[in-house]
């Protein structure tokens, strides 16, 4: 089961994550905020930049929205997962 276990914020919409498999890479979460209701305070940057790592553990906002830990990893890495396909 892939999950985060370190993020930091970059610039922007970006966030670098270290996985529990050792990768890393930056994601470019800016489409995901446009694209859903639930994320429009982080179009605020101050309030994208209040991330935190939930239970899963993946990236959650205090105002409900989260992201898969699975769509953060082929995102961030470019590969996908074969369990996915």
């Amino acid at each position: 089961m892939i999950s985060i276990a370190e993020a930091n914020y970059q610039s922007d919409y970006r966030i670098k994550l270290k996985f529990n498999t050792g990768e890393e890479g930056i994601v470019d979460l800016f489409d995901i905020i446009e694209r859903y209701a639930i994320a429009a305070p982080l179009k605020n940057i101050t309030e994208f930049k209040n991330f935190y790592l939930d239970d899963w553990p993946t990236l959650a906002w205090s105002c409900g929205f989260d992201v898969s830990p699975e769509t953060l990893y082929e995102r961030a890495t470019g590969n996908k997962l074969a369990w996915l396909e």
